[in-house]
């Protein structure tokens, strides 16, 4: 994609710097970004569409003493570049003050980011792409009880990002993936439920084929025919890795830095404290090889690394970008996210929570009984007290073994003491940013009949 440019895109950037400098900005930091892709959907054994993109962006952030302003746009011309420069520092004059903004400090930056191989497999061409969606699909149809694929896609992308800023730091990544997923429509006696399989890769090569994609998605649609409710009652909880993430991310959302420094986070008093149990660990890692979040600085251009959020059970840090520590007192962590022409947030690389010891099926026979969710929707969570309710699908089990679908069933507790007796499976499987294994929580509210 580089060659599409005329002019090189560090040249681009470093005028843009140059130009808002010039017309009285005292800061300002900027990103070019490109990608292209194609996406295709089958449906009967037939392409259905095929959708190519291309696209180009353009993003500023102008600060002007304690005052900041962002604007973002796709042309790239000398007179666009120069228009977009001028309209960023008049906003940035005019906009009120934050005292928490401004750019890191040159000794802070990242020196020597390493470089990272985040490429995919290139462009595929459509003929795969077609094959291997239309595989999927037959499969999830041969599946005994799958009456329809309610969706089935397939694509590649590749995305460039350039970024500089006033303080000197300029850096380039690229990286390439590709995903394969699709719905199933199961049906007895006129009742229908769905259920899907999804992979999003680096390359081909790291994803189960197609056929074994569409095979688990039929099936696990025609596990839920014939739901059942379940009584009110007191009993485990196993998420399904499927789903088990979502639990984690309510943790990161937890510890994020401006939470915490808006008081809004039912852990904003337990620094240092234990918050799980004994053994568990949770990791952030941007090196992780093949990973879909991996970065070699932060979206203040702040070095990254290997960092525990959870040691044996304490919490290590919060997640935190250069105006959250200045807010809480602390340094930064290296968790900024996005940033280079937009005021940055915070967020994490690549996370996952460490596996247990025990295979799933140990974990449900050790409780007894309870529900494996496998779905989950609509969840209901109060970031001050960490009270917790979501609205689930799955199967209800006994001695190890699961014994028939359930579903309008909602679970309740409170965050702070569910990560205190939650329990990993060894089941973990890297398949996104934020990645756990089963997990199992016992002595959870569970609302049916």
């Amino acid at each position: 994609m580089n060659s599409k440019f005329t002019t090189p895109p560090a040249d681009i950037l470093e005028k843009l710097i140059d130009r808002c400098l010039k017309e009285g900005a005292t800061a300002a930091d900027c990103s070019l970004g490109a990608s292209e892709g194609v996406s295709v959907d089958v449906r009967d054994g037939k392409l259905e569409d095929v959708e190519r993109s291309e696209s180009q962006a353009i993003q500023l952030r102008v600060l002007f003493g304690q005052r900041q302003a962002h604007v973002s746009g796709s042309d790239l011309s000398d007179e666009a570049v120069s228009a977009l420069a001028e309209r960023c520092v008049a906003m940035a004059k005019a906009v009120p003050e934050d005292k928490y903004a401004g750019l890191a400090s040159p000794e802070l930056l990242a020196k020597d980011p390493p470089v990272l191989d985040l490429e995919g497999d290139g462009e595929i061409p459509l003929e795969k792409l077609e094959a291997d969606a239309i595989a999927a699909e037959a499969a999830a149809l041969g599946v005994e009880g799958v009456k329809t694929v309610a969706g089935c896609g397939n694509g590649w992308s590749r995305t460039e990002r350039w970024v500089a800023a006033s303080n000197g730091f300029a850096s380039y990544l690229s990286g390439g993936s590709t995903g394969l997923g699709l719905a199933a429509v199961a049906e007895r006696d006129g009742a229908m439920e769905r259920d899907y399989d999804s992979w999003s890769v680096r390359k081909m090569a790291d994803r189960p084929s197609p056929e074994e994609i569409g095979r688990t998605a039929g099936e696990r649609a025609v596990a839920r025919l014939g739901p059942r409710k379940v009584k009110t009652q007191k009993a485990a909880v196993l998420y399904d890795k499927r789903v088990a993430s979502s639990l984690i991310g309510t943790f990161l959302s937890a510890i994020s830095g401006p939470s915490v420094a808006r008081g809004v986070s039912f852990l904003k008093d337990r620094l240092g404290e234990k918050v799980f149990a004994d053994g568990i660990n949770i990791i952030d890692d941007p090196f992780l090889a093949k990973a879909l979040g991996c970065r070699n600085h932060d979206g203040e251009g702040l070095p990254v690394e290997r960092k525990h959020l959870i040691e044996d059970g304490v919490l290590i840090d919060w997640l935190l970008n250069l105006s959250s520590a200045k807010q809480l007192g602390r340094q930064p962590n290296g968790f900024a996210s996005g940033g280079f022409g937009n005021p940055p947030g915070v967020g994490t690389s690549n996370t996952h929570v460490e596996a247990g010891e025990k295979a799933p099926e140990t974990l449900m026979k050790e409780a007894g009984k309870g529900l494996l969710v496998t779905d989950m929707f609509g969840p209901s969570i109060n970031p001050n007290t960490g009270d917790y309710s979501v609205g689930v699908a799955g199967f209800w089990f006994e001695d190890g073994a699961v014994q028939y679908p359930v579903s309008e069933v909602t679970i309740a507790g409170d965050l702070p003491s569910m990560f205190a007796r939650l329990i990993p499976a060894s089941d973990l499987e890297f398949r996104g940013r934020l990645n756990a294994p089963s997990l199992l929580i016992e002595d959870m509210s569970i609302a049916g009949n």
